[in-house]
Parts: structure tokens; sequence; C-alpha cells
């Protein structure tokens, strides 16, 4: 036995990752063209909830905290503080976990509480903002603090050229290894990073293929999405030329975000965020108005963070009540 004990260990298999980030990325995607309104239409869902921490936003996490410790704008054991609603933070925090950083996450106070509490499992600590000032007042607050201590790394999302390198370095090309047939890119508009790093990898493979941004209505929220006339455009989205870039926008209501999701779960089995099922209402939008096509869309993230909002339980004129008052992005 302790010949044994003292033999070096075998390498491990190809197939054994050496650590968890390593799963970010490489996503599976499935066809739902099941829901289709045009069957000269295929719809493709990119599963962005398969990444280790749950979302698209492990991505970025791991690619904006990368680029600070290559920049040296973060050293060891320095503290991290960024706005978020949930899914970026919940990335960050664990990343930072990981890495030995202490991290501070801003967020609205109406956020649902499996957010906050995943924050928390995560350890980050949680300042919370008015929920009424929504995503922008968290950001506010977060500009504000790192002024006020510049000692601290503000990763600062919405301005951060490594969140769209990493969709133009990992989920344009995904996409266009998987599907090279594409003929049209969907994501909801959020931080942008999604749609200006995918977006520009593909137009440069093939300038036909269509951009389309997914925003809500003026004055109502949608989980994961804003709306650019609300008075804040991310510099992210100045920075990749994101007017130029985007083909259309479409606009989808909550009531249409809150429907398509639970048809994305009763009819291909995806339990989905809500943000999903807004860009899956504008994919099929986009589907109804041409003759042929492949569409991939982005499920950003799974459905266990929003349980409690009563999005895929309740009447839906509740449900749709409810999403006014809760502040999902």
């Amino acid at each position: 036995m302790d010949s044994m004990l003292a033999m070096p260990m075998p390498p491990l298999s190809p197939a054994v990752h050496t650590g968890v980030l390593d799963l970010i990325g490489n996503t599976p995607m499935v066809d739902v063209s099941v829901l289709s309104p045009n069957p000269d239409v295929r719809i493709i869902a990119k599963l962005e909830m398969q990444n280790p921490f749950g979302s698209v936003k492990d991505r970025i996490a791991k690619a904006m905290i990368e680029a600070a410790e290559k920049d040296g704008k973060l050293s060891p054991g320095q503290t991290i503080i960024e706005p978020s609603s949930g899914n970026t933070g919940i990335a960050l925090a664990a990343i930072a976990r990981l890495k030995g950083y202490p991290i501070k996450i801003l967020m609205p106070e109406s956020v649902s509480i499996e957010r906050r509490q995943m924050l928390e499992i995560m350890g980050a600590e949680v300042i919370l903002t008015p929920g009424g000032e929504g995503s922008n007042g968290a950001v506010r607050r977060a500009t504000q603090m790192a002024a006020d201590h510049p000692e601290w790394c503000f990763i600062y999302q919405y301005g951060n050229d490594a969140n769209p390198r990493a969709h133009y370095e990992g989920t344009g090309p995904e996409i266009w290894r998987d599907v090279p047939e594409i003929t049209h890119f969907v994501a909801g508009l959020g931080t942008s990073g999604t749609l200006m790093g995918t977006g520009r990898f593909l137009k440069e493979r093939n300038p036909d293929i269509q951009i389309v941004a997914i925003e809500p209505p003026l004055g109502e929220n949608v989980e994961g999405l804003r709306n650019l006339d609300e008075g804040y455009i991310p510099p992210v989205f100045d920075n990749w030329n994101g007017f130029e870039l985007l083909d259309r926008k479409r606009v989808v209501r909550p009531r249409e975000s809150i429907e398509w999701t639970r048809r994305l779960v009763a009819e291909c089995g995806i339990f989905a965020g809500i943000s999903s099922g807004a860009a899956l209402a504008g994919a099929a939008k986009v589907a109804g108005s041409i003759d042929r096509g492949a569409i991939v869309f982005i499920v950003c993230d799974g459905g266990w963070k929003y349980l409690s909002t009563g999005a895929y339980t309740d009447d839906l004129d509740a449900a749709e009540a409810a999403a006014e008052k809760i502040i999902y992005f």
C-alpha cells in the first residue's frame, strides 16, 4: 500500500477539465423550429444557461477579470466593485471567489430573491439600491463608489471592451461553426456586448447576415433588456458602432416575453429565463416576415432564478402585472 501511495498520480484524461472555468463557452445549440410561424424558417436556440454559473454572462465575467489581471488593473486581493442585477454579478462573484478577490455587487432592491441569494452564496457583498431607479440607479451608485475608492477595481461591464470581445472570440465563432447557414442573429439589448461582439464576427464572415436587437417598449420592463431611448446608451454600444452594426430592432412587450418563455419550456423542454422568451418572441416575428432562413437566438440563462416571480405558474394577467413591479434587468 505504501509503495502505491508513493507512485505519481497518472495524468488526467483529456475528457476531464482541470477547472470549472474551462467549462465556459462551447454551449450547445437546439433546433426549436416547432415554434417557427414559417415552416421554411428554422429557429435555433443557443443554450447559454449551460455555462457553469448559469448564463451567457459567464463568458464576459471571465474575460473581464482576466483582462484586468493582464493590464495590471486588478492585483491579488484587490476588491472588485460592479453594478449588476444578476447574471454578471453571479459570474463575477463566482470567479472572484475562486481567485481570491473580495467583491461588492450593487443591485436594485426589487430583483428576484434567487439572484440575491446566489450572489450571497458566491461570497459577494450585496449593496441594494432603490428599486425605482432600476439598473441605471445601481450603475450611478457604483460609479460614485468607485470614484470614492480608487483602490477598488471597477469592472464596468457597460464600457469594458473585454465584454464584446468575449463574444467576438467565442460566441460568434461557435455559431458560425455550428450553423454556417445562419441568416439572422437575434439577442436582447442589455449591455449590448452579445450583439456587438457576435454580430461583428458574423458580419465579417457574411455581410448579409441580419443582426436584430430585442428591446422592451419605452418605460416597460422586460428581464435582461433595456430600451436605448431610456436615456442610457452603453459605451460598448457606441465603441463598437452599434447603430451601424444593427440591421433592426424589434420591440417585445412583457406579456409576449412571458408567453414565449412558457412556450419554450412547454413545447421544447427548455426552462429558460424571461429574456430568452423575449428573444424567442423577436425571432418568431422575424421568421414571420421572411420567406426562408435560419435564425439563431440566445437563451441567456435558465429559469430557476425567476421562480419566485410567478412568471411560469401564475395566471398570465397576474404574471404580467408582477413584471411591472419587479426589476428584472
